[in-house]
C-alpha cells in the first residue's frame, strides 16, 4: 500500500523503519522541527534524517493546516495514513483524506490515558500494565475504533525508561500488523468502551515536584517514573532544588510531620512522607541517590550529613 506517515521522536523513527522495511511504499513523512521542551530532547532520533537517508519526501511541520501540505498530501495519494507521537491535532480533511483512514499508534492501553506521557502516568497511578494501541484516527483524540492492542507486565521495580523500551519494541511491528489487516479488507474494528477513557494532559516542571504529603508508596513511583533521561522528581532544601534520583519504600514505620529529614536506615536516608505519617502508620520514603543543580549526584547518606529540618514545595 502506499502510506504516508505522520510521526515525531524515537517513536516515528522506530514506525518508519519498520515501514520501510514493509512490503509498503512509504511516498511522503510529515514530522516536526526538532523541539527544545524538556521531554522533546530525550528519545529524540529524528524522523526527517531516516526518511531523508531513504530517499522520502518530507515535509516538517509543526500544525499541519496549511494548502500547501494539502497539495503534498494529495500528490502522494496515500492509501491509508500511519501517524505516531504526532503532537498536534489533525484535522479531518487530512486523516480522512486516504481511502482506508489513518492509523494511529499510542502508547497506552486505550481507552484509558488518551493523550500525552502515558507511560509515566500510568506507572506514578500504580497501573498492573501498560501497552500499545493501534486505532483509527477519529474527530476525538485516541477515541477511534482499536485495530490491535497489545499489553505489557509493570514489574514492581520499573522505571519509565524500562517501560518505554518495552513498549517501543511494539510500535514497528504493530504498524505493519495493522496495515496488513486494513489491506486484507476489514472495516469493522473494536469500539472503545468511552465510560473508561481518561485523557491527560503534558507534563510539565511542576508535576514532578514532590508532595511529602503523597504516600512513600506514591513517591517510590513517581521517582521510578520521573528516572533518568526524565526530568526528575524533586524537592527543595534550604532553598535550593534537589533532584530525587533512586529511592524506595522504608522498611521501618515513621511517624512525624511529611518532609521531615528524620533518620538513615541502610545505604539511605528516610524522609517522613504521606498525609497520615502524624498518626505513626506510615512508611517513609528512603532516598538513596540524589542530584544537585550543578550536577553533583551524591549517595543521601553523603548529602544529608545530619538529621532534622524539612524538604519542601518552595525554595
Amino acid at each position: 500500500m502506499r502510506v504516508v506517515m505522520f510521526g515525531y521522536q524515537t517513536w516515528g523513527h522506530r514506525t518508519l523503519q519498520a515501514l520501510l522495511d514493509s512490503d509498503n511504499d512509504v511516498t511522503l513523512v510529515v514530522t516536526h522541527e526538532k523541539g527544545e521542551g524538556d521531554y522533546e530532547k530525550i528519545w529524540d532520533d529524528s524522523v526527517a534524517d531516516l526518511a531523508t537517508e531513504a530517499g522520502v519526501p518530507v515535509a516538517i511541520r509543526n500544525r499541519p493546516d496549511d494548502e500547501d501540505l494539502m497539495s503534498l498530501l494529495k500528490a502522494a495519494d496515500p492509501d491509508v495514513i500511519v501517524a505516531t507521537n504526532w503532537r498536534t491535532w489533525i484535522p479531518p480533511q487530512i486523516f480522512n483524506l486516504p481511502r482506508l483512514g489513518t492509523l494511529n499508534i499510542h502508547d497506552s492501553l486505550l481507552p484509558a490515558y488518551a493523550g500525552f506521557a502515558p507511560l509515566i502516568w500510568a506507572l506514578i497511578n500504580g497501573e498492573p500494565e501498560v501497552g500499545v494501541t493501534a486505532h483509527m484516527m477519529t474527530d476525538v483524540l485516541d477515541a477511534g475504533d482499536v485495530v490491535l492492542q497489545r499489553r505489557v507486565r509493570v514489574g514492581p521495580r520499573d522505571t519509565t525508561a524500562d517501560l518505554f523500551h518495552r513498549t517501543l519494541a511494539l510500535f514497528g511491528p504493530m504498524a505493519v500488523e495493522g496495515l496488513e489487516l486494513m489491506a486484507s479488507g476489514r472495516t469493522e474494528w473494536a469500539k472503545q468502551d468511552r465510560s473508561k477513557a481518561s485523557f491527560f494532559h503534558k507534563r510539565s516542571p511542576v508535576d514532578s515536584l514532590i508532595d511529602w504529603t503523597w504516600t512513600a508508596e506514591e513517591l517510590d513511583r513517581l521517582v521510578r517514573a520521573q528516572c533518568d533521561p526524565y526530568p526528575n522528581a524533586y524537592t527543595y532544601r534550604n532553598g535550593e532544588r534537589l533532584r530525587i534520583v533512586s529511592a524506595e519504600v522504608s522498611k521501618g514505620i515513621y511517624g512525624g510531620t511529611p518532609g521531615r529529614i528524620f533518620i538513615r536506615e541502610g545505604d539511605g536516608v528516610v524522609i517522613v512522607a504521606g498525609a497520615e505519617a502524624r498518626r505513626g502508620r506510615s512508611h517513609g520514603l528512603l532516598v538513596r541517590t540524589v542530584r544537585t543543580d550543578d550536577g553533583r549526584e551524591l549517595p543521601a547518606t553523603e548529602y544529608f550529613t545530619t538529621m532534622g529540618g524539612y524538604l519542601t514545595r518552595q525554595p
